[in-house]
């Protein structure tokens, strides 16, 4: 679940990692279910953090923003499966469920599966290809996606309100969006589509809002967010420039010293 993915390809991911890793917030693009085998994810998102242990199976809804941390055991490695479930499988599947999409609450934008012996069955028979590093591709793999869904289904049947819903993201409250997910590290076409607005309407709001464009207050925000990390929380400038949202240290660096006076190490 490193990298968001294409709601159009499926996608069987094995994840092995022999030290922590930090994701900044994430856009998600598909519905990820994802079983951790050994290690820890911690997942942040809205004011919630919940930590995840090996045997859970999870859910990760599609289109939300969420920041993932893994953390493997002492000594050990970091392992996961993630099924990304496209949207052509969903719709090919879709037909039984049509009737009943609306969701009946709102669902985090992580959370835990209610297990299911099948569920083990069926990481087992992905274990021959994963572990030696072969990928399953073609009809398999659309198979191998379409027996996760009825599978998970049987164990926790309210899954149809998420997986058959294809709606588009409703127009909602853009200043409250930003000031939460301003970290994210992501282009003007994804800010615009999570709010619910076309690229034009998202421009237009926001000046209205903030009067400023998106990109001068993203930095503004973001560094003001560093600052406070580095004088009051007293951490590593090689740290902060991740947990803000920059992608680059040398941006942050320069950006930095520009808005302060002083390079983030001289706080």
């Amino acid at each position: 679940m490193s990298n968001p993915t294409d709601p159009t390809v499926p996608q069987i991911v094995y994840s092995c990692v022999s030290k922590r890793v930090i994701d900044g917030e994430l856009f998600i693009r598909q519905h990820v279910i994802d079983y951790i085998i050994s290690g820890s994810s911690m997942v942040y998102f809205g004011n919630k953090a919940q930590t995840y242990n090996a045997g859970d199976f999870r859910f990760a809804v599609k289109n939300r923003l969420s920041k993932f941390v893994k953390q493997p055991p002492d000594g050990g490695e970091y392992r996961s499966v993630s099924i990304c479930i496209d949207q052509d499988t969903l719709l090919e599947m879709s037909a039984p469920y049509q009737r009943s999409i609306a969701a009946s609450r709102p669902y985090d934008n992580v959370f835990l599966l209610q297990p299911n012996t099948l569920f083990r069955n069926y990481m087992d028979s992905l274990a021959p290809y994963l572990e030696n590093s072969q990928q399953i591709t073609g009809e398999l793999l659309k198979t191998k996606i379409k027996e996760a869904v009825l599978i998970f289904l049987g164990a926790n049947p309210d899954l149809k309100h998420l997986l058959f819903d294809f709606s588009e993201p409703g127009k909602i409250d853009l200043e409250a969006f930003m000031e939460e997910h301003y970290q994210y590290d992501g282009d003007l076409q994804h800010f615009a589509y999570l709010t619910g607005r076309s690229v034009s309407t998202f421009k237009r709001d926001f000046e209205k809002i903030y009067h400023t464009t998106p990109g001068k207050w993203l930095i503004q925000k973001k560094l003001e967010a560093a600052h406070l990390l580095l004088k009051q929380k007293k951490m590593k400038p090689t740290e902060v420039f991740l947990e803000v949202g920059f992608n680059d240290y040398s941006h942050f660096s320069t950006a930095f010293k520009k808005q302060f006076g002083a390079a983030p190490s001289m706080v």
